[in-house]
């Protein structure tokens, strides 16, 4: 069997390959990181592939979310350049993630406190996204909704934030596991600290993922545990976890990018597949291990 795997340098690509290697796919790896454009391969490849996991994007936290709209407005072209090659060369399943920016920022406040439902997104009446980088992944939405009009089968997962020990930096999870193993003598959490996610280990949304797609079950799936946590709670878990606190405590940059307040799961649909398994504490001690030790 044969994958191609775009944004192969990734975060989430380099938990894939060799998720991909061990159920028996040679896999294919495109990545701007290693000098291969997927525009490019897009452009001119003609080679047909039974799976294909489409990754590459311009992503880089809140920061990059808020501070570089047009840059993230590339993952425009990206896609549109996967779906036009994939409907010319017609692989037998492509993977497309989508994200859970795309859900309406309306629903996402405190005080309504709504688990985001699939069915929330309706692209046949669109509400505003998560900046421009929502509207990147709803439009690939639609453009998958096209390339499946043209026979192709398409997997759309929204997943929540996912996380892991070597995810970028621009992330919390892994900057604030970095404060704990650096001592820091204040630890910086951005906005006031009440901003609600729902975390997920990144093992979890790969393998969550290839569950559905090999029941071959074609439905948008958020990809998350459910589970409402504030930055300030995750902080503490943090600190309970290490048994360490900064001597100076916590300090809150109000002047930074925060998001939307309260972004969480509905994952009834994901649960009716794939139970996740690894915890939001598992995972705080995986990292503070790998990164005091790895």
């Amino acid at each position: 069997m044969k994958a191609l795997l775009t944004g192969s340098e990734g975060f989430v690509g380099r938990h894939f390959r060799p998720f991909l290697e061990s159920q028996g796919y040679k896999v294919s790896s495109i990545d701007i990181k290693i000098g291969q454009d997927c525009r490019e391969f897009f452009k001119t490849s003609i080679e047909q592939f039974d799976l294909v996991v489409h990754l590459a994007a311009i992503v880089g936290g809140r920061a990059t979310i808020e501070g570089e709209p047009l840059s993230v407005a590339t993952d425009l072209s990206i896609d549109a350049e996967m779906f036009n090659w994939a409907i010319k060369t017609k692989p037998k399943k492509v993977i497309y993630y989508s994200s859970s920016a795309a859900y309406p920022t309306q629903l996402q406040k405190h005080g309504l406190d709504i688990k985001l439902q699939e069915d929330m997104i309706d692209l046949a009446n669109v509400m505003n996204p998560d900046e421009s980088y929502g509207w990147a992944k709803l439009t690939g939405e639609m453009l998958a909704s096209y390339a499946r009009a043209a026979g192709i089968k398409v997997f759309i997962f929204r997943p929540f934030s996912g996380y892991g020990y070597d995810q970028d930096l621009n992330y919390p999870f892994p900057s604030f596991a970095k404060r704990i193993v650096d001592r820091v003598d204040q630890f910086e959490i951005w906005g006031d600290g009440s901003q609600v996610r729902d975390f997920i280990h990144i093992d979890d949304v790969v393998a969550g993922t290839m569950e559905f797609v090999d029941r071959d079950i074609q439905v948008p799936v958020n990809l998350g545990w459910g589970r409402p946590t504030s930055f300030n709670e995750l902080a503490e878990m943090f600190f309970a976890i290490s048994g360490w606190r900064p001597k100076n405590g916590v300090i809150h940059l109000l002047d930074k990018p925060k998001g939307v307040m309260y972004r969480c799961s509905d994952n009834t649909k994901m649960l009716e597949v794939y139970k996740p398994k690894i915890t939001l504490e598992d995972g705080i001690k995986e990292a503070l291990e790998m990164r005091f030790y790895g």
